[in-house]
């Protein structure tokens, strides 16, 4: 494995466990034939049961378009993706001073988030 950029930045938790999945993280029941270590394992079933289970490279980058016309921060985007929350009052939590920036465009945004990502699997 070669390192293209050392610390490109933050990783969503989607990209982590399509990571752990290209490595055969999923496929190997026993946990002896894959290349994953057991820590690994460890995250791979954490993310099994977060919203990054349900989504996609597709989805994930029609978000990130969307959200452009909200201006928010990427390590914002970043929180709304791995966290995938549902009303407004989750969205305040996370987009710092969301009531001066988002304003009248909060009820929009959470609408575009329920509409945009795959809802959490224990939602399902």
């Amino acid at each position: 494995m070669k390192i293209v950029e050392a610390n490109a930045g933050a990783l969503t938790n989607f990209e982590v466990l399509d990571l752990l999945r290209s490595r055969g993280a999923g496929k190997d029941p026993t946990r002896v034939i894959a290349s994953v270590s057991p820590s690994e394992f460890k995250v791979f079933d954490y993310l099994e049961q977060t919203p990054a289970c349900n989504q996609t490279g597709e989805i994930v980058h029609k978000f990130v378009d969307e959200c452009k016309k909200y201006d928010l921060a990427k390590a914002e985007i970043l929180n709304v993706l791995n966290m995938r929350p549902s009303s407004a009052v989750e969205v305040y939590t996370i987009i710092e001073e969301c009531d001066s920036r988002m304003d009248e465009k909060i009820d929009e945004y959470v609408e575009t988030i329920v509409r945009s990502l795959p809802p959490h699997p224990s939602h399902m």
